[in-house]
């Protein structure tokens, strides 16, 4: 590997992804990543194990999650970095969000069987084996033979507006930036693209509000942003002084075509995103918290 990359943006059986945290771990050292986050939806509880196996296997490990926000009846995404994943007042507002997408996941079953589809909470948990998330029950379409992949499932009957979509209890994007500060950690807008705002003022004018609420970086690099989308990324960061991050978005079997450390293939993302990071956090936080 002729230079240091890192993977900022990962999923685990924590929340929708197919590896373990320890595997996440074991295969962030395969590929020799110089760092690896752990972001899971909504959720903090893969962090321990995964910091235990990043401990034993020497891999810069840092603690991360990826919160949902509301977005113009929709979903956006802000990740939190060196978040102090021992905090009460963040377990607790997880655990209320983990609660409400537990009550939504029988709705969107029900809709399925209403549509006349053969499938059941209990197959759908056998599959997950830990949090359950819509790309669970997109695999068992699969499985069913109901889709031929998990996008059509998603297109014919769990994205936003489709079949059987059922909106999830969500932050506001003030709560999720200041939910993240007081976990002691960095918020940090996820993966820019999948907002599609076409025009980039407009782009620029949407993370300038967020800066307003207390955002702190943007993540240019991603498995989905084509080299325009991320040098926009890179002058609304200088413009607005974010600090930039990146990362793949991995899911293990969940998204096939995305590999840990190099996306669909041509990803890089450059040791200095951690760097810049930690340099903020401790500018931010002043080691008032565990030295990360």
């Amino acid at each position: 590997m002729p230079s240091k990359i890192v993977d900022l943006h990962t999923h685990s059986t924590a929340s929708d992804g197919t590896l373990s945290p320890e595997e996440l771990i074991s295969m962030a050292q395969k590929v020799e990543l110089a760092a690896v986050a752990l972001t899971d939806h909504d959720t903090i509880g893969g962090l321990a194990e995964a910091e235990v196996a990043a401990r034993a296997l020497g891999v810069e490990f840092i603690p991360g999650v990826e919160l949902s926000a509301l977005y113009e009846g929709g979903t956006f995404h802000i990740l939190g970095y060196f978040i102090d994943y021992q905090s009460s007042y963040l377990r607790e507002r997880l655990e209320y969000l983990q609660r409400a997408r537990a009550e939504r996941n029988p709705k969107i079953i029900r809709k399925l069987q209403e549509l006349g589809i053969d499938i059941t909470m209990e197959e759908v948990e056998a599959i997950a084996g830990g949090q359950i998330g819509r790309p669970h029950i997109a695999r068992l379409l699969v499985e069913k033979r109901v889709c031929a992949n998990i996008h059509e499932a998603f297109e014919r009957f769990l994205k936003t507006g489709a079949a059987a979509y059922v909106p999830k209890e969500r932050l506001s994007a003030p709560e999720a930036i200041d939910l993240i500060h007081k976990a002691r950690g960095l918020a940090v807008l996820a993966h820019p693209v999948t907002l599609n705002i076409s025009r980039p003022e407009a782009l620029k004018a949407f993370v300038a509000n967020l800066v307003a609420q207390g955002l702190d970086g943007i993540e240019s690099y991603y498995s989905d942003h084509d080299e325009a989308f991320t040098a926009l990324c890179h002058q609304i960061a200088k413009d607005l002084s974010l600090v930039e991050t990146g990362g793949t978005d991995f899911h293990g079997a969940n998204k096939p075509h995305i590999k840990l450390a190099f996306g669909r293939g041509n990803l890089r993302v450059p040791y200095r995103t951690v760097e810049d990071l930690r340099r903020l956090w401790k500018k931010r936080y002043n080691n008032k918290t565990k030295d990360r």
